[in-house]
């Protein structure tokens, strides 16, 4: 049934209202362009290129898996910063976070021994522990003596490596390698062989991916149904607003970078419990950043966050498979995310663009509604 005027002229001003969709979408867009662009100036088909992106993280159940395992990483790290931005905070320690949320479950899985179901749950408590307990630390020197976050969880990033860097070979130092853990047993990693078998064999692919999904939904629900949510959504809008309204804005402050620093130990136990099954030293997972790329092309909404992530998850599983049949550089997929972060960064101009675009929609549409009400 074809649409009137006044449905596509409502259909038109609630779609408007998305425009941090529209701006994601196009960042998305025209970083795919510019990626286009640098595989034909280097003498490959960018087509071709593409194709082999997405048939390297998609072909098959197994490498679906594989990026689906990828995914979950970056989706807890963008969470984790997109959490503490709706307190207006810019938590980029979350790399430190990762480090001390999987580094405290790694040594607990490999000293204690109990019932698998009681062991996994333990380490997701312990992994969020580490991690809020390496975020609250900022969030603490935040509230109390208004130290930015920005200086001080780039300090807490480097206090984590060196400290990892230190307690590995003294606590659980590989007996064949100096430079990594102790494997932990299969049975405290969070592999399985029924979510290996679904994904055709992946040997990436664990149960953190359910543990992300149910992140993403407490999120949702604790931002958009809670008195905590509000709390925090107003203290990032302006908080000296939010302080005399009542809000008790350090509280907040310190509770967000808590939170925030624990769902980045979730990340700790997917990429050290899951993923791999030991810690590397003199290693900072840049996870950590590739979750603020993450959070920003989400919007910092945890849905969104969600796809933003299997997104990126494509890209960086996709590349290696690219390179090796068309010797395209891996760092093309690198590239290509850091374009959509400045286009994301220079929304403003999106959202001028689609403006323009949608007046002169609706002064269109209004004037054939007008003259549709002069002819009855």
């Amino acid at each position: 049934m074809k649409k009137t005027n006044k449905e596509k002229l409502d259909f038109l001003n609630a779609f408007q209202k998305k425009d941090s969709l529209l701006v994601s979408l196009s960042a998305v867009l025209l970083g795919l362009v510019a990626g286009l662009i640098l595989m034909f100036l280097i003498g490959e088909n960018g087509f071709s290129g593409y194709n082999y992106l997405i048939r390297g993280a998609t072909m098959n159940s197994r490498r679906i898996g594989d990026t689906l395992a990828t995914s979950t990483i970056l989706i807890f790290a963008g969470l984790s910063f997109a959490f503490a931005d709706k307190a207006g905070l810019f938590n980029i320690g979350i790399s430190g976070q990762i480090l001390a949320g999987g580094f405290l479950a790694s040594v607990f899985a490999l000293h204690v021994v109990l019932p698998r179901p009681i062991m996994l749950i333990l380490l997701i408590l312990i992994g969020f522990l580490g991690g809020a307990i390496w975020g609250l630390i900022p969030g603490f020197l935040k509230a109390k003596f208004n130290v930015h976050e920005v200086v001080s969880t780039i300090m807490m990033n480097w206090i984590a490596y060196w400290s990892v860097y230190s307690l590995v070979p003294l606590w659980i130092e590989s007996p064949q390698l100096q430079t990594e853990s102790m494997a932990v047993p299969s049975d405290f990693t969070f592999r399985a062989d029924w979510i290996s078998k679904v994904f055709g064999g992946s040997n990436q692919i664990n149960m953190t991916l359910v543990l992300v999904i149910v992140t993403v939904i407490a999120l949702k629900y604790i931002l958009d149904k809670t008195t905590l949510g509000f709390e925090l959504k107003a203290v990032g809008s302006n908080r000296y607003c939010a302080e005399y309204a009542g809000i008790k804005v350090n509280r907040d402050v310190m509770l967000s970078m808590m939170i925030s620093g624990g769902i980045a130990g979730l990340a700790g136990i997917a990429y050290y419990l899951g993923y791999s099954d030991r810690i590397q030293i003199g290693v900072m997972p840049n996870v950590g950043f590739d979750g603020i790329a993450v959070a920003l092309l989400g919007n910092n909404n945890p849905v969104a966050v969600l796809f933003s992530g299997i997104f990126f998850g494509i890209l960086q599983s996709g590349k290696g498979f690219m390179n090796a049949n068309m010797e395209i550089p891996p760092e093309i997929g690198d590239t290509i995310i850091a374009i959509i972060i400045y286009f994301i960064a220079t929304s403003i101009l999106f959202k001028n663009f689609w403006g323009k675009i949608f007046k002169r929609k609706e002064e269109k549409l209004e004037i054939e509604i007008e003259k549709s009400k002069e002819e009855k």
